[in-house]
C-alpha cells in the first residue's frame, strides 16, 4: 500500500500558441521528471483529479463530483481521444465508500473527459489507457460552487477508500492556479451560447470544435499582447501562497471563500479544487512530505503554471 500525488496546471494552448523556447523546455524538463517518478513507482491503479470546460458536463445536469465508471477523451485541443481503461468495479466500491462518508457523488457509464483530464494522463502515464485509471470530475466552471471544503472531505473519502485498497495508487490532480481564460457565464452569455451551455455544446462537429478553440487561442494572444482588459492578469503571490498552504497548512484552505478565489485568482481558479481533492486524499494516508518542482506565470499559456509532487512522510 503506497500513494503518489502528483499535480500540475494544464493548458489547452500547450503546442498552441507557446512561450519562449526556453519555457516551453523548462516545462518540458519538469513533465519528464514527474513521467519519470510514475514510471519508477509503477501504479496499480491511477484516480485522476480534473475539471471540464463544457465538453463533459453541461448545465442540463451539473453534479458538483463525478466518478467515471467508464469514460472516454474528448480530443479537444490535439489530447488524445478514446476510452480510459477504467476499472468500474473498483469505481462503484469507490463511489459506495464516499457517499458512506456522508459526501454526495455522482456516478457516469458515459463520462467523457476534456483535456483537463486527458492532457495530464498523456503526459504523467503516457496516455489514456496505460493504467487501470478511475477519473473523478470536480465542477470548477459552473456556478453556483460549494465551498471548497467539500473538495477536501471528497479526497479525504477517496484517500480512506484507496488506503483499504492495498494497492500503489497514484493520484493525479490537474488545474491551472490563478487564470481566467474567456469563459462564458451563464448568467450573461446571450441565447446560443446559453444553449451550449446548458447541452448544446455536447458532441461538437471538427469544424465547431476548431472554431471554438481558434477563439481561445486568439483571446491567449490578446491577452500576452495586454489587448484582454476583460482577462484577470495572473497572480504568483496567490499562486505560491495557495501552494505553500498544501505544503504546511491543508486544512487551512477551508477557510477560502468562493468569491475570493475569483477576485484574487480569476474565476478559473477554481480549479484548485482538484489539488485540493488529491492532497486530501494523501491527508488519509497520514503525514506527509510535499514538493514544488515548478512555477512560473505564463501567460500566452494564460496560467500560472506549477507542478508538485507528494508522498506520506517518511
Amino acid at each position: 500500500m503506497s500513494i503518489l500525488v502528483e499535480c500540475m496546471s494544464h493548458t489547452p494552448l500547450q503546442g498552441h500558441y507557446d512561450p519562449t523556447p526556453e519555457i516551453v523546455a523548462e516545462v518540458q524538463g519538469v513533465i519528464a521528471a514527474a513521467h519519470e517518478r510514475v514510471r519508477a513507482f509503477n501504479p496499480e491503479l491511477v484516480v485522476v483529479f480534473a475539471p471540464d470546460h463544457f465538453n463533459g458536463f453541461f448545465y442540463d445536469l451539473m453534479p458538483p463530483f463525478c466518478v467515471g465508471a467508464a469514460a472516454s477523451g474528448v480530443g479537444d485541443y490535439g489530447t488524445p481521444a478514446g476510452d480510459l481503461r477504467v476499472p468500474t468495479d473498483i469505481a462503484k466500491a469507490l463511489v459506495e465508500s464516499v457517499q458512506a462518508a456522508d459526501i454526495d457523488v455522482s456516478i457516469s457509464y458515459r463520462m467523457h473527459v476534456d483535456h483537463g483530464a486527458a492532457q495530464a494522463l498523456e503526459q504523467l502515464v503516457g496516455g489514456l489507457d496505460t493504467y487501470p485509471v478511475v477519473p473523478v470530475f470536480i465542477n470548477a466552471a459552473a456556478p453556483p460552487l460549494g465551498p471548497i471544503r467539500r473538495s477536501r472531505l471528497l479526497g479525504e473519502a477517496i484517500g480512506n477508500f484507496l488506503r483499504q485498497t492495498g494497492k500503489r495508487v497514484l493520484v493525479i490532480s490537474s488545474g491551472g492556479i490563478s487564470h481566467e481564460p474567456p469563459v462564458p457565464e451563464l448568467a450573461t452569455a446571450p441565447k446560443e451560447v446559453a444553449e451550449a451551455l446548458i447541452g448544446g455544446g455536447r458532441n461538437l462537429s471538427p469544424e465547431a470544435r476548431a472554431a471554438r478553440e481558434q477563439r481561445v487561442i486568439n483571446a491567449a494572444k490578446a491577452f500576452t499582447a495586454g489587448q484582454a482588459p476583460h482577462m484577470r492578469p495572473l497572480n504568483p503571490e496567490w499562486d505560491q501562497a495557495f501552494l505553500a498552504r498544501l505544503q504546511k497548512d491543508l486544512l487551512s484552505v477551508d477557510a477560502m471563500k468562493n468569491d475570493e478565489i475569483a477576485r484574487d485568482g480569476g474565476k478559473s481558479a477554481h480549479e484548485i479544487r482538484t489539488w485540493v481533492a488529491a492532497f486530501g486524499a494523501l491527508s488519509a494516508f497520514g503525514k506527509y512530505d510535499a514538493q514544488v518542482d515548478y512555477y512560473r506565470a505564463i501567460p500566452e499559456w494564460v496560467a500560472g503554471f506549477a507542478f508538485m509532487h507528494a508522498q506520506p512522510a517518511g
